[in-house]
């Protein structure tokens, strides 16, 4: 897994980039009560706002973390948004993305640099 400085966790299987949100980040939102997800096959680059995620405490956006095509998204969280703090990286991942270049996961952080990121 590789981890964004916005406390996403990216999973890649082939050129497929499975993205959700970290556990550290589930636990700062509080109870997750809505998600908005994209659209599949919608394009986006990097930095679009393409999820809104609202909590007790706030709401949120969730930017893409890398350029692509959303290919399926999570359609549990619509209906569940809880499994957002149940399940946070496991079955509450928000969206599929396909990359052409999956290299550019080499810029985001493993594991232990995430610890490191959020004092853990």
């Amino acid at each position: 897994m590789k981890y964004t400085e916005d406390h996403e966790w990216l999973s890649l299987d082939g050129d497929i980039v499975t993205v959700g949100i970290t556990e550290y980040a589930a636990q700062q939102l509080g109870d997750v009560v809505f998600v908005e997800l994209p659209e599949v096959e919608t394009q986006v680059a990097k930095g679009d706002e393409i999820v809104v995620i609202e909590s007790v405490k706030a709401a949120s956006d969730i930017v893409a973390p890398i350029e692509g095509e959303i290919v399926e998204v999570n359609e549990a969280l619509v209906d569940n948004p809880a499994l957002v703090n149940e399940d946070p990286t496991g079955e509450a991942w928000f969206f599929k993305i396909k990359i052409e270049d999956t290299a550019a996961l080499d810029d985001f952080m493993d594991e232990d640099e995430y610890k490191d990121h959020i004092g853990e």
